[in-house]
């Protein structure tokens, strides 16, 4: 089995934003999860009509151990739910966090946990071919327009 892609609500609604989750499942399949709190967390999104609903059938919703749910309740509460779960889960289980709070981040790189993010994640669309670099950018385009704060406006520069 691949190791575990860990999904936290940022990451969730983001791509669910420009309806693209079909890229984030076809980068990792069966490997890309989230936690019951991270997927609470998209939902309230979709209840309060910001996001769309069903856009991630198909996504994998872990039940977290009882080792799992101790751990995150350890974590700063200065973390959301979501963010505290899935650390839990990507720390436990060897997996990836697929972030873009920079404070999950920044607690996950503290427990040895492997971290990414949205940018990320276009980058590798397009080393995988499900993406090309004009439509990963034109996607980013598409993120920022819709609310997603990114440091840079197209993908050229980490490509090369």
């Amino acid at each position: 089995m691949s190791r575990l892609v860990v999904l936290d609500n940022t990451v969730l609604s983001n791509f669910a934003a420009v309806r693209r989750t079909d890229l984030v499942l076809r980068l990792w399949g069966e490997a890309a999860c989230t936690t019951p709190a991270a997927f609470a967390e998209y939902e309230s999104g979709v209840a309060g009509g910001l996001l769309p609903k069903d856009t991630w059938a198909g996504l994998s919703i872990l039940t977290l151990s009882d080792e799992e749910t101790v751990f995150a309740a350890g974590l700063s509460s200065r973390l959301g739910a979501g963010e505290r779960t899935c650390i839990a889960v990507a720390h436990h289980r060897q997996g990836l966090l697929v972030s873009d709070d920079l404070d999950a981040r920044k607690v996950a790189r503290q427990f040895g946990v492997p971290t990414t993010g949205t940018i990320s994640i276009l980058v590798l669309c397009v080393q995988h071919d499900l993406l090309s670099r004009d439509k990963a950018n034109a996607l980013l385009m598409g993120l920022i327009a819709a609310g997603y704060r990114a440091r840079i406006d197209n993908v050229d520069s980490l490509l090369e």
